[in-house]
C-alpha cells in the first residue's frame, strides 16, 4: 500500500517517535482528564446534595436526591455528551479538526464553572441550574471525544499509533483519580474548620452551612485543566489527513508536515484527486454501507454494551460499598466526613485498578492488537461479574469484603486494559479521512446511550426486591445479586459482538478505510471469522 499512498502520509506512518508525539498526547490528553474530572466527579456529591437540600425534619436517615432528581443530575451530562459527540464529530469532519477542537474545551470552562452557580436558594432552583450547566458541560464533552480521537490517529506513525490514542485515552484514570483527591482535600480542610456531630447525634448540625461550598468548588475546579489546554490547542496544525484527503489541499498538507517532521516532503496533488475520484461515496450510502456497514455495527454495539456494564459500576459505586459495610452508615458521619469516605474509596479504585488497566493497554495493544485485548475485557469483565454475583451473599459478610473490593477492582481493570480503550480507539482507525471524526462520534454517542442505559437502569435495577429495604422513593428492583448477573450477560455479548470489529494493528489509516484502493479493485477488511 505504500507505493499507493501520498508521500506525507507515508512520511507520517513511518515516522520515528518524536517530541510532537508526546506534545499531541498531553494537549488531546488533557482534554481527556478534564472529561473525566467533569463526568465522575458529580458521584462524590450527590450524596452531600440529598443531605443540604432534601433534609426530612425527624428522619432516621440523612435526607437523599428523590429517584428524578438523582437520575437527572446523574444523567443530564450524559444526554449533553450525546449531542456532543454527534454534534462535534460531523463538525470535525465538515469545518476541520483544529477549527473545532477549540470549541470544546471553552464550553467546558464555561460550563464547569457554571455548574457550582445556582439561580436562586430552592431545592427545584439549584437542581435545575446544575442539570441546566451540566447538559451543556456534556455537550463540550461529547466533542472532546471524536476529535481526540481522530487528531491523535492522523498524527500518529502506525507502528505506535494504538499506543498512541490508548494514552489519550488513559488520561481518563488519572482524572478520576484526582477528582478524589481533589475532594479528599476538601473535605478535610473544611472538615478541620467546620466539625459537625454525626447525624444521629444531631441531625441538624451534622450539615454545616459551609458544606455547600463542597460541592461547588469540587465541581468548578474542573474548568482548570481545560483552560491551560486551550492555548496549546489553538496553535496545532491540522492534521496532514484532513487538509490533503478532505480539504483536497496536499500543498498545504506537505507544507505543515514537512514542518512538523522536519523533511521535505513533495506535494502529490495528481494523486490526491486519483484517490478522492475514486473513493467519492456518501455516508451511509450503499457503497459505505458494503465497506463499512459491518464495521459500524461492530463499534457501535460494543461501545454502547461496554458503557451499560462500566458505567452502572462506576456512578454508584459507592452504594455498593455501603452495601457491604466498605463506607459506613451515613447516620454515624456528618455530612463533610460523608464526601471524604466516599472520595477515599474511588480513589483507591482508581488507583489500584483503573488507572493500571489504562496503562497496560498501552503497553500491550501494538503488540497483541486490538481484537485480542477487547475479546479478553469483555471475558474477564463477565467472569469477574458472575464470580461477584453468584455467591453473593458470602461477599456481604464482614470477613470477605475485602475480597469483593479485590474482584470488584479487577473488572475495572478488564475494562480499562480492554474493551472501556480499544472501543475508544478502533474508530479512529478503521474509517475514511472525511467520515472519520463523524462515524466515531456515532459510535461514541452509542456508548453513551448505553452509560444511559447502564446508570438509570442499575439506580432501579439493584434496589432490594422488599419495598421495606429500597431507598425513600425508589421502587422495589431485582437487587444487587440479580443487576450483576444482568451485567455478566451485556459483557457475553459485547465478546459476541467483537468479532464484527476489524484488527488495525500495524496497519496504515488508509489501508484500513481503503482509501488508497480504488472501487473496482477494493478489498473490504471484513469482520474477524473466528
Amino acid at each position: 500500500m505504500a507505493n499507493d499512498q501520498l508521500q506525507v502520509l507515508n512520511a507520517l506512518d513511518v515516522a520515528k517517535t518524536q517530541w510532537y508525539h508526546f506534545t499531541a498526547i498531553i494537549i488531546a490528553g488533557m482534554g481527556f482528564f478534564t472529561d473525566a474530572y467533569d463526568l465522575f466527579c458529580i458521584s462524590l456529591v450527590t450524596k452531600l446534595l440529598g443531605r443540604i437540600y432534601y433534609h426530612v425534619e425527624g428522619s432516621p436517615k440523612p435526607g437523599t436526591l428523590p429517584p428524578n432528581v438523582a437520575a437527572a443530575v446523574n444523567g443530564v451530562a450524559f444526554c449533553g455528551t450525546i449531542v456532543g459527540q454527534l454534534f462535534f464529530g460531523w463538525l470535525g469532519d465538515k469545518l476541520g479538526r483544529k477549527k473545532v477542537y477549540g470549541m470544546t474545551l471553552m464550553v467546558m470552562v464555561i460550563c464547569s464553572v457554571a455548574s457550582g452557580l445556582s439561580f436562586g436558594h430552592e431545592p427545584k432552583a439549584v437542581m435545575a441550574t446544575l442539570c441546566f450547566f451540566r447538559f451543556w458541560l456534556g455537550f463540550g464533552i461529547g466533542g472532546d471525544y471524536p476529535l481526540s480521537a481522530t487528531i491523535m490517529s492522523e498524527y500518529a506513525n502506525k507502528k505506535t499509533r494504538g499506543a498512541f490514542i490508548a494514552a489519550v485515552f488513559a488520561m481518563q484514570g488519572f482524572g478520576i483519580m484526582a477528582g478524589g483527591i481533589f475532594a479528599i482535600i476538601i473535605s478535610s480542610a473544611f472538615e478541620a474548620k467546620f466539625p459537625a456531630p454525626a447525624y444521629a447525634d444531631d441531625a441538624l448540625e451534622s450539615t454545616v452551612p459551609q458544606a455547600d461550598f463542597v460541592w461547588r468548588i469540587i465541581l468548578m475546579v474542573g474548568a482548570i485543566p481545560a483552560a491551560m489546554t486551550y492555548y496549546s490547542r489553538s496553535k496545532m496544525p491540522e492534521t496532514a489527513r484532513y487538509t490533503a484527503l478532505v480539504a483536497k489541499d496536499v500543498k498545504q498538507a506537505a507544507s505543515d508536515m514537512s514542518r512538523v517532521l522536519q523533511v521535505e516532503i513533495e506535494p502529490e496533488e495528481k494523486k490526491v484527486r486519483e484517490e478522492i475520484m475514486s473513493n467519492d461515496f456518501s455516508l451511509f450510502s450503499k457503497e459505505f454501507m458494503k465497506r463499512h456497514g459491518l464495521h459500524l455495527l461492530g463499534t457501535t454495539s460494543t461501545w454502547f454494551l461496554l458503557d451499560i456494564a462500566f458505567f452502572s459500576q462506576n456512578l454508584f459505586q459507592k452504594d455498593i460499598y455501603s452495601a457491604i459495610g466498605w463506607i459506613p452508615p451515613a447516620q454515624t458521619m456528618n455530612a463533610i466526613q460523608e464526601v471524604f469516605k466516599i472520595a477515599c474509596a474511588q480513589t483507591i479504585i482508581a488507583l489500584c485498578s483503573a488507572v493500571p488497566g489504562y496503562w497496560f493497554t498501552v503497553a500491550f495493544i501494538d503488540v497483541v492488537g486490538r481484537f485480542a485485548i477487547q475479546i479478553m475485557g469483555f471475558f474477564f469483565m463477565m467472569v469477574f461479574m458472575f464470580a461477584l454475583a453468584i455467591p453473593y451473599d458470602h461477599w456481604t459478610h464482614k470477613e470477605n469484603r475485602i475480597g469483593f473490593v479485590i474482584m470488584y477492582s479487577l473488572t475495572f481493570f478488564f475494562a480499562n486494559f480492554g474493551p472501556n480503550a480499544t472501543t475508544f480507539i478502533v474508530p479512529a482507525e478503521i474509517f475514511p479521512a472525511r467520515f472519520r471524526s463523524t462515524c466515531h462520534g456515532i459510535s461514541a454517542a452509542s456508548g453513551k446511550v448505553g452509560a444511559i442505559v447502564g446508570a438509570f437502569g442499575f439506580l432501579y435495577l439493584s434496589q432490594s426486591p422488599d419495598k421495606d429495604k429500597t431507598d425513600a422513593g425508589f421502587p422495589p428492583g431485582i437487587g444487587v445479586r440479580n443487576s450483576l448477573i444482568v451485567l455478566g450477560v451485556v459483557n457475553l455479548l459485547g465478546l459476541l459482538f467483537t468479532l464484527l470489529v476489524p484488527e488495525s494493528k500495524g496497519k496504515s489509516l488508509e489501508e484500513m478505510s481503503g482509501e488508497n484502493e480504488n472501487n473496482d479493485s477494493h478489498k473490504r477488511n471484513g469482520p474477524i471469522i473466528v
